[in-house]
């Protein structure tokens, strides 16, 4: 299996018939997982903690939003299994705890829309860091479930200025630093320069504005780091902007 980079959206993602046309793609371009692993900006959590593995329960951690948002089930089955390699391929300096926390929407969003049928093994688990060195290692440490079928998803979002934004529009027009942070990204990612992307907070034009705090540009490195070779140029499917904010993801082999 390849990995993935998502920037996920909020739960109005799946009105969008475009964003929702770009994750089908993706999902419809990759072979069937055996089952998923996420890495969600929503869950910063140390020692490096593993979800619910029974069952996978929905935790709706955003407000404002109407009714029937917070209706959305994702029924898919645990992935006891998996957290167990997940935990034996961490090393004995990184604790590896359990929880019966669910799918937050940065996890569950998008598999709604790229795996609707709920019926893949799914595992959350936490971002014990922020620091992209560590969690490439991390990453690497996890690749080998890639050769066991695994789809490996770190879920962020490559600008999220939120206090920034004063057009709340899914169409609105991409504030500037928006547009410069998500060109630089990409062309970056294009090099394969990761020690340039994970020095992003003094090297990026758009800082700090498009990312106020970084928990959304962090999981982009447990990607990487699960990647056969985190310098390789990867595909990047899905760019673009919603509400303002870049959208870009990419996929790694």
């Amino acid at each position: 299996m390849p990995a993935l980079f998502l920037s996920h959206g909020a739960p109005p993602l799946v009105d969008d018939p475009t964003w929702v046309a770009q994750l089908r793609d993706v999902a419809a371009g990759l072979p069937k997982p055996k089952a998923i692993l996420m890495a969600s900006a929503h869950w910063e959590s140390a020692p490096l903690m593993l979800g619910a593995t029974e069952t996978v329960p929905l935790v709706y951690d955003f407000g404002g939003f109407a009714p029937h948002y917070y209706q959305v089930r994702y029924p898919a089955p645990g992935a006891p299994d998996l957290a167990d390699k997940v935990a034996a391929l961490m090393p004995d300096t990184e604790t590896v705890a359990r929880t019966d926390r669910g799918l937050d929407h940065g996890a569950y969003v998008p598999l709604t829309v790229m795996y609707p049928d709920a019926d893949i093994p799914v595992l959350q688990m936490s971002l014990p860091t922020l620091e992209p060195d560590r969690l490439l290692d991390i990453g690497r440490r996890l690749a080998p479930l890639r050769d066991e079928g695994v789809l490996i998803v770190g879920s962020g979002f490559t600008t999220h200025g939120l206090p920034f934004l004063r057009d709340w529009r899914p169409g609105a027009s991409a504030p500037g630093w928006s547009r410069e942070f998500d060109a630089w990204a990409a062309e970056t990612l294009a090099r394969g320069a990761v020690d340039e992307l994970a020095d992003f907070r003094d090297r990026a034009p758009g800082m700090p504005y498009a990312h106020p705090t970084i928990e959304h540009f962090a999981p982009m490195f447990l990607t990487l780091g699960a990647s056969g070779d985190p310098s390789q140029a990867p595909e990047q499917p899905i760019d673009g902007f919603w509400m303002g904010l870049a959208k870009r993801s990419f996929q790694v082999a």
